[in-house]
């Protein structure tokens, strides 16, 4: 849907708002392709958070064929100083991945604005259109940008409106200024709203799958199977929380009657050590031994990232532990001894109920991605799992790695043929896992219903091959904290989710979040060890009834939104046939991989079995010719290939296909068989296969601009008989190509068909200019279907570009037996 509503605009301009896994990368990514393949644009930008580069530059490349540079802090001055003299960046490198904190500056953006390209996409838009400096910046930057009417410009975020209204029409006034005239308009027939809804879509996960179920395209998301599981806060470990939670309110009353000014330091404390001590015993170490300044401000406790999991606009978080150490005291290093000697499987009953789980998981064939609040607590687990489980490949990916370290990490993982993933939240953004992972556990409640949303959709998103994937809380049953943040946060949230079919961010109230957390913190746990709705939140849940209420009203204005905004005058169905011919015409994945194992084993290099549904190609035996080509595509080592996810436009399989067709058109060349005779059983009477290259000129004008495009095919012409031959071309004659042989036939003999079938062509070059014709009509009939569906405007043409190219041919003769 976004790519017809953006051809139905003279000027791209779309904010798509499609749920987390949907898929808008890639619908953003088919946009520009459309635009540069029509020559509308040359170059592109995409600005996303630093965190998100790499992979933008990996979509880019592996699934669009988009040779792609990254401008970050780190690489723009090496990338500018490798130009050549006088040449421009974006005429050098014309597609560039930039990170927003690199060119929200002051220096940076002006000279970004100078050569800014004509198409930009914007991935996390919602972080540059709220308040605070640092997205302010980003919002001039965007504003001015958008003041260009001819650029093309696309805005992705999964949460366009967490409650802030004013950040919600910043960002729709950057597709058209006057939309900022919408806010506290509430009429769905305003011609200024229907107009908005050319230019906006948000759809859910539901709204995809009930789109598949109608076409019959049975290919949707996997079940998300949640779970909950609940561990008692007993024994020794039960009895060191507790001696936790004394030690918080001893400091709070001794703080509070010497020190009035550092109360707000106390409940920081409080709750990082509540938080930390939940987490694992090495946070709680952590925590415990690592001292509070007590320089900063209020305002930067209160918004310390290290605490709290992110915004709703901005779910940037740091992993390592908070400080709560405030006293140097016999008591405090009691504790952190006790926590110290708890480590462990058998003291540790989280630990416990976690690796009893994953034994389910693993058993029943599962890949299991442990996500964890804090640095200390994924290696804790990392560290005692890889005891239990000596046959799975396991390791941690947290906030100490690079970016790049990072995606290399958990593509290590794809060696073990059980693995498990241990990570902070420093990869519930920006990383895909869905091609090694089928299940996630939050080991670590979050406390923002957003990002446990974010963890899911890692694994969860398009391109998950499993029927099903595993989602399940674990926490405990008597802890007060978790008790809190899940049936007073959580469970809204999913409520929310549930109602609207998509998740509304929770409304920004550190203050009162932070106040009801601490009265929640400090409550005393039942000596019977009840569970979570044992617990009395009334106070807690008192203090958070205002963000309650504004939730509420958030839920309102997103279905009033949905209402107002829903896409009523597409219907992907009335391009249907042309997508499914487009997909027939590119191929399954079976067809993928069989011409990548075939081309390959032609080449030289057959593919290395790596591990089940994975191969190996070595690109060094390959010819130098095919080396160097593929080399600048980026693939110059060792490349691990599934065939799950590895489709027609990978620069692979482009690659490879471009040089079999130009060796296979050169004199002598012994790859690829351009002529044949064969003995089958497939055909009843002489057969011959003529393999055609049509190649076809689409003129159109639009904004006034002439534009020219070459579409190019291949198809296969038979001829049933030859005294009065019976000419086909529809999709079955495709089938005889792969006909098998039931008999030999003598040089002599074949060479003589040979040279019959190509008299035969010779003398019907009719058939040949009038497949031409009649398929060059066909195409324009499907380019006037497509456009008027996206109620596309100017002018085209198609006209067949002659002659023809006659790339092989077959005679199939039948078996008399």
């Amino acid at each position: 849907m976004p790519l017809l509503m953006a051809m139905r605009l003279s000027t791209v301009r779309l904010l798509i708002a499609d749920d987390v896994g949907v898929g808008k990368t890639i619908e953003a990514g088919l946009i520009a392709r459309e635009l540069m393949d029509r020559g509308e644009i040359r170059r592109l930008a995409v600005l996303c958070p630093p965190h998100l580069v790499e992979q933008w530059q990996n979509e880019l490349e592996n699934r669009f064929n988009l040779q792609t540079v990254a401008l970050t802090s780190a690489s723009a001055p090496r990338i500018e100083r490798d130009l050549p003299h006088g040449v421009g960046l974006f005429d050098y490198h014309p597609v560039v991945v930039v990170s927003l904190d690199y060119v929200k500056s002051e220096r940076h953006r002006a000279h970004f604005l100078t050569i800014a390209p004509e198409c930009v996409i914007v991935d996390e838009a919602h972080t540059c259109a709220s308040s605070g400096q640092g997205r302010q910046l980003r919002f001039q930057l965007l504003q001015q940008l958008s003041q260009n009417p001819e650029r093309h410009l696309m805005l992705l975020t999964a949460t366009p409106h967490s409650g802030d209204e004013t950040a919600f029409y910043n960002l729709l006034s950057l597709l058209d200024p006057r939309f900022q005239e919408l806010q506290g308009h509430t009429t769905a027939n305003d011609s200024l709203r229907l107009e908005l809804a050319r230019h906006f879509v948000q759809r859910r996960r539901k709204d995809i799958a009930e789109w598949q179920a109608e076409t019959g395209d049975g290919r949707g998301f996997p079940r998300r199977m949640k779970a909950e599981i609940t561990y008692p806060l007993s024994g020794d470990w039960g009895a060191f929380f507790d001696a936790v939670q004394n030690y918080c309110r001893e400091l709070a009353e001794d703080i509070e009657a010497r020190e009035a000014g550092h109360a707000r330091l106390v409940w920081y404390a409080t709750l990082a050590l509540l938080r930390c001590v939940a987490s694992s015993p090495a946070a709680a170490v952590k925590a415990l031994t690592t001292r509070l300044d007590n320089t900063l401000s209020d305002n930067e406790w209160l918004t310390d990232e290290r605490l709290y999991d992110g915004e709703a606009d901005d779910l940037d978080s740091n992993d390592l532990e908070p400080p709560a150490q405030m006293v140097h005291a016999g008591h405090l290093q009691t504790l952190i001894g006790e926590a110290e000697r708890l480590s462990g499987q058998a003291d540790d009953p989280k630990l416990a109920v976690l690796i009893l789980h994953l034994r389910e998981l693993l058993k029943e064939g599962f890949h299991p991605v442990v996500f964890c609040r804090y640095i200390a607590t994924a290696h804790y687990v990392t560290e005692h799992l890889k005891k239990v489980f000596p046959k799975a490949v396991i390791d941690a990916v947290t906030g100490e790695y690079t970016p790049e370290e990072r995606r290399e990490r958990v593509e290590a993982l794809s060696e073990g043929d059980s693995r498990i993933l241990v990570a902070t939240d420093c990869l519930s953004e920006g990383i895909n896992l869905q091609h090694l992972f089928t299940a996630v556990i939050h080991y670590d409640l979050a406390w923002n219903p957003t990002r446990h949303e974010q963890r899911e959709g890692r694994v969860d998103r398009f391109g998950q091959q499993a029927p099903e994937v595993r989602c399940t809380m674990l926490y405990g049953q008597d802890n007060p904290v978790d008790g809190f943040v899940l049936n007073v946060i959580l469970r809204k949230g999913e409520a929310i989710e549930k109602e609207l079919g998509v998740l509304v961010p929770m409304p920004e109230d550190e203050a009162r979040i932070k106040q009801a957390l601490v009265k929640a913190a400090l409550m005393k746990r039942s000596n019977t060890h009840t569970a979570q709705l044992g617990f009395d939140f009334g106070e807690s849940e008192q203090i958070l009834a205002p963000l309650q209420a504004r939730w509420q009203d958030a839920l309102q204005k997103a279905k009033a939104n949905r209402t107002v905004f829903a896409q009523r005058r597409i219907r992907p169905d009335e391009v249907l046939p042309e997508w499914q011919k487009e997909q027939q015409a590119l191929g399954t994945q079976a067809d993928v991989q069989r011409f990548v194992h075939s081309a390959c084993s032609r080449l030289n290099a057959p593919l290395e079995k790596a591990r089940t549904e994975q191969f190996r190609l070595l690109p060094q035996h390959l010819p130098e010719a095919l080396r160097l080509r593929l080399a600048d595509e980026g693939i110059n080592e060792a490349l691990t290939i599934d065939f799950n996810t590895l489709h027609r436009s990978h620069p692979l399989v482009t690659v490879l296909a471009d040089y079999l067709l130009e060796t296979s058109l050169a004199d002598g060349s012994p790859i690829a068989a351009r002529c044949a005779a064969t003995i089958t059983d497939a055909v009843d009477v002489v057969t011959t296969l003529y393999l055609l290259r049509l190649r076809h000129q689409i003129s159109y004008v639009r904004r006034r601009e002439p534009f020219q495009m070459m579409a190019e095919e291949t198809i296969t012409l038979a001829a049933r008989g030859r005294n009065q031959p019976e000419w086909l071309s529809d999709v079955s004659v495709n089938a005889l190509l792969e006909c098998t042989p039931t008999g030999n036939m003598p040089s002599e003999g074949e060479q003589r068909e040979l040279r019959t079938a190509l008299d035969f062509l010779r003398a019907h070059p009719q058939q040949l200019e009038a497949l031409a014709q009649n398929r060059a009509v066909t195409l324009l009939e499907d380019h006037r279907r497509v456009r008027e569906a996206a109620r596309d405007v100017g002018q085209y043409s198609v006209s067949a570009c002659l002659p023809v190219d006659v790339i092989g041919v077959y005679v199939l003769l039948p078996d008399a037996l």
